[in-house]
């Protein structure tokens, strides 16, 4: 891909060059964190007894078929759970499909599976959890008394709350037979070993996929406060089992025997990333891996940035790249919404903000491929992206305000289809800001 000349007096950029290195970057991210690329090497050494693989989540198949192929002389045994259009083909681990964000009878058939999976081990025998990021919805089967028509419920209220990944991963934790430390606690007296790829702010194990492996902890009681915070009024038996608090999760020091191992994460990603920006001659800039916030006003903040980096020179010096991970919100409120993901809203409320300003350009998607519930994982913006959206009769913020990007994107061709990545190391979002100057 041919690319500016950084040395050159008055660089010259186009939107194919834009879009070509930006694409470019994206992809870069998601390989960083390819389990057949990463999985091997934080395998432990290989087991004398039985060796059970158990795991849930987008990437769950992929990262047993690494498995399978990192360890080909032994016996493994096993279940994951992944998303619909998840699987891969393995030989000696089954894979469950199920459904996400909102679970189904697959999901909960799935977990159930898993823990009788682990029943009856001993001591010298290994559990293997391959865990990543939407292991939470795909793993759901509820506590004594909560069915899934409860489950999916809440799940649905707080997707559309505004609600982070942690305070959800609280609630679902207290809802479940299976997470927050319950599925390792079975399987004692075993070994439990994690291998997670990390969808979340801080990398925490407790968050990722709602922790099934490693201690919790929260509480009954923050759970209760979280769906008071966000005003959703569970079903009886879901208000009666809060408010019971029994058998409360394992917490820190219950779980001997276990150990978590992070395999890929989103600083991985961005590291990637940035080395394809310096190679191109471009100075990337990291922000940070846990952004997390409304969509709309992260993209109006980093508007503001990338007009500073081109106008002034800081805090950088053009051409620039501003690298960020982590998960933003989209608070959908009472009205309406249409179609859209956090990555198109951010992205339409960035190009909003930057108002067709000249030399700055912007990815955005979701590394597992889907952004929100729709088939693109994000989108790509540059200088005359209001211009199309006008030109083919949209008004851009007034679709903003209805949370309908996807539309939008899609209507001008801008959106990002991958299809699914198998893997999931969060949201990484990319701006390019290009030097002052005349453009090609």
């Amino acid at each position: 891909m041919p690319l500016p000349d950084r040395a050159a007096t008055t660089p010259r950029w186009t939107d194919p060059t834009a879009s070509a290195l930006l694409r470019t970057v994206f992809d870069a991210a998601i390989a960083a964190a390819d389990p057949r690329r990463v999985l091997a090497a934080h395998l432990p050494p290989k087991p004398t007894g039985r060796c059970i693989v158990v795991g849930g989540g987008k990437s769950a198949a992929l990262m047993a078929a690494a498995l399978e192929e990192a360890w080909p002389d032994i016996p493994l045994e096993g279940t994951v759970v992944t998303r619909y259009g998840h699987a891969v083909p393995t030989r000696r681990i089954v894979v469950i499909e199920a459904a996400h964000p909102v679970p189904d009878a697959n999901s909960e058939a799935g977990a159930r599976r898993l823990l009788e999976r682990v029943h009856d081990l001993g001591p010298q025998d290994l559990v293997l959890a391959l865990m990543s990021g939407g292991g939470s919805a795909l793993l759901a089967l509820g506590a004594p008394g909560i069915t899934l028509a409860d489950k999916q419920a809440v799940n649905r209220a707080l997707l559309a709350s505004g609600a982070t990944i942690g305070e959800m991963n609280t609630v679902r934790k207290h809802l479940s037979a299976i997470k927050g430390g319950r599925l390792a606690r079975a399987a004692a007296p075993a070994r439990v070993i994690t291998l997670a790829i990390s969808d979340v702010p801080g990398d925490d194990p407790a968050v990722i996929a709602s922790g099934p492996t490693v201690p919790d902890p929260t509480s009954f009681a923050q759970a209760s406060a979280i769906l008071a915070r966000y005003n959703i009024r569970p079903s009886a038996h879901v208000a009666a089992h809060l408010a019971a608090a029994a058998d409360e999760t394992p917490k820190p020091g219950d779980l001997p025997g276990t150990d978590f191992r992070l395999i890929a994460a989103p600083m991985m990603a961005l590291r990637a990333a940035a080395g394809i920006a310096r190679d191109a001659g471009i100075t990337p800039l990291i922000l940070g891996d846990a952004l997390e916030g409304e969509s709309r006003e992260m993209g109006t903040v980093m508007a503001g940035i990338a007009r500073a980096i081109r106008a002034h020179g800081e805090p950088l010096a053009p051409p620039a790249l501003l690298l960020s991970g982590g998960e933003t919100t989209v608070t959908i409120g009472a009205g309406p919404a249409g179609r859209g993901g956090r990555n198109t809203e951010f992205l339409l409320a960035l190009a909003v903000a930057l108002d067709g300003a000249p030399g700055i350009w912007a990815i955005a998607g979701d590394t597992d491929g889907i952004d929100g519930t729709e088939d693109a994982a994000g989108a790509l913006i540059g200088p005359d992206t209001l211009v199309q959206a006008r030109a083919a009769g949209l008004d851009p913020r007034a679709i903003l305000a209805a949370h309908d990007s996807y539309s939008l994107f899609d209507t001008i061709g801008a959106l990002i289809r991958t299809g699914p990545t198998l893997t999931n190391v969060n949201d990484i979002r990319a701006v390019l800001i290009a030097p002052p100057g005349p453009r090609a």
